[in-house]
């Protein structure tokens, strides 16, 4: 088994370089790994008719890896230029288009990897903006639309601030997960538990509708099924809105 560590940052042995490096060296020696820094590659799209060495180079450190590791500081509140212009040249080469131009997964497809990612704002500021939230979206769906199997996500905030020294806390979550690589060596099926976690969501929603009801009994006409209905879908609708929006907020690990 192989993780490949990819450096998408101006820097080589900066903040960002440091976090990729302690994630890597958390891997177990059994398995190997290996770090490319994009800035060492002149990166261009396929021509056609053209040949491609550095992207042929690239391809193939790809293929031979089951991990990815990216690693890119989040610039104006996106990814890196680097790593974005990596993974737009690489766009025919990780999925296959159809007829009708559509992208499916290709010969990457259940593969696994990890982003990492900073920014200068403090940990406050990066939970209520989210201002690293893109450059993770932007990995994903990259990463998606080629069928590559998402890990985890780490976020180091506060980078203006404390400079070059990164927390404890944050080289002890790089490690954590640097240990768990390559346990993702197979392809993970959570079908089953996504539908029972929407079974039980849906559960308790429809508890709480019908508790809210019920409370409401004095001034709502029970014996009414048309308003019954209606009550109903209207506090199941504002409780799912609730739910989703507090989901969607708290998805990527921002502090």
């Amino acid at each position: 088994m192989k993780v490949l560590g990819i450096l998408g940052a101006h820097r080589q042995h900066g903040v960002t370089a440091k976090l990729l490096a302690t994630t890597l060296a958390a891997v177990p020696d059994s398995t190997e790994t290996e770090t490319i820094y994009l800035e060492d590659y002149d990166i261009h799209p396929d021509i056609k008719g053209q040949p491609n060495p550095v992207l042929d180079e690239l391809t193939e450190k790809l293929l031979a890896s089951d991990v990815w590791v990216f690693a890119a500081p989040t610039f104006w509140g996106g990814l890196s230029g680097v790593t974005k212009n990596f993974l737009d040249c690489l766009r025919w080469r990780l999925v296959r288009i159809d007829h009708v131009g559509d992208a499916h997964p290709d010969r990457f497809k259940n593969k696994h990897y990890l982003s990492i990612t900073d920014c200068y704002i403090s940990p406050i500021n990066n939970f209520f903006t989210g201002i690293t939230d893109e450059t993770f979206k932007q990995i994903d769906r990259v990463m998606t639309a080629a069928g590559v199997i998402k890990i985890h996500e780490i976020v180091c905030p506060n980078t203006f601030k404390n400079g070059d020294h990164i927390p404890e806390s944050k080289l002890q979550l790089c490690r954590k997960w640097g240990a768990k690589l390559p346990q993702k060596s197979k392809r993970d099926d959570n079908t089953m538990k996504r539908y029972v976690e929407l079974f039980c969501m849906i559960a308790v929603m429809s508890l709480i509708t019908m508790g809210i009801q019920r409370a409401l009994s004095g001034v709502l006409t029970q014996t009414n099924f048309w308003i019954n209905w209606v009550t109903f879908v209207v506090i199941f609708f504002i409780l799912l809105a609730v739910i989703l929006h507090t989901v969607t907020f708290l998805v990527h690990r921002r502090r």
